[in-house]
């Protein structure tokens, strides 16, 4: 009965924490299909009397204004994650492998000194980067959102992939190079299959941090028609009024490709980092 009722507990606990999670995203989703003098009444009303997709159908619309605004901050967005995220995996694939398989002086102290840039915020950067993309005349271009977002994901990706290749017995690789495969083959037949949870689990990762980032993209940025979506949503703000349920849709469509990448994609999200931690 003890055991029973524990367990009961948990379930509660863990159902009260979905409920917190998920309240604000209904709540968002509530708002977006209201209209503006509904939106703003008060005391607020839980529930929707005339839903209207008209929020809806005016962002994602090329032949409105908003439309056109709207749909040109989600693909700046989609580019600059996606190239970041890419070149990420690039880098950080064969310096994860280079650090699990290889030894050489000043490994440890070389890959501790990656993680030491995790320690702290991403505030602190900001001008020092901000100098040196002037000094490169990349100030106002995208290319410095994607080099700024690749510094910040690769530490904790470089970590994933070490942890995820250190369990990948080092044995297969060995029967491939008797069988006459060079490293590269062994790498490329053997370890990227089965690390493949793990490099998607990095891809998640990198492209949560650079789709949802919004200090660097407005200090870098002042060209609007380069703006990415977390500043793009600001133009809903105005000196007067703000359009809440224009503002809750744009946010809703926003938070709709990483949450549905993520629930897809879970399962191997979570081996990454189990397996990852396990030493063989």
């Amino acid at each position: 009965m003890r055991r029973h009722g524990w367990q009961a507990a948990g379930w509660l606990f863990l159902a009260a924490l979905v409920c917190f999670s998920l309240l604000p995203m209904v709540w968002m989703l509530m708002t977006s299909l209201r209209t503006q003098f509904a939106a703003l009444q008060f005391p607020p009303d839980w529930f929707v009397r005339n839903p209207t997709l008209e929020n809806y159908l005016e962002l994602l619309s090329p032949a409105r204004d908003v439309g056109r605004e709207f749909l040109r901050y989600l693909v700046n967005s989609i580019w600059v994650s996606s190239a970041s995220t890419l070149l990420g995996l690039i880098v950080a694939i064969p310096a994860a492998y280079a650090f699990s398989r290889f030894r050489f002086p000043g490994r440890n102290l070389l890959f501790y000194s990656v993680l030491l840039r995790n320690m702290f915020p991403a505030v602190v950067f900001l001008m020092p980067l901000f100098i040196m993309m002037r000094w490169l005349g990349l100030v106002n271009t995208q290319t410095s959102l994607i080099l700024t977002y690749l510094t910040f994901g690769l530490p904790l990706s470089i970590w994933l992939l070490k942890g995820f290749y250190d369990n990948i017995p080092v044995q297969l690789e060995q029967a491939a190079r008797i069988d006459g495969a060079s490293r590269f083959q062994a790498f490329i037949l053997i370890v990227l299959p089965l690390s493949s949870p793990g490099i998607i689990a990095t891809a998640i990762y990198a492209f949560i941090q650079a789709w949802n980032e919004y200090v660097y993209a407005l200090t870098f940025l002042n060209d609007e028609t380069k703006l990415t979506l977390p500043v793009g949503l600001q133009h809903f703000f105005t000196e007067y009024a703000t359009n809440w349920p224009g503002l809750m849709a744009a946010a809703f469509i926003m938070s709709v490709p990483v949450v549905v990448a993520f629930l897809v994609l879970q399962k191997y999200f979570v081996r990454a980092l189990t397996e990852g931690a396990v030493k063989s």
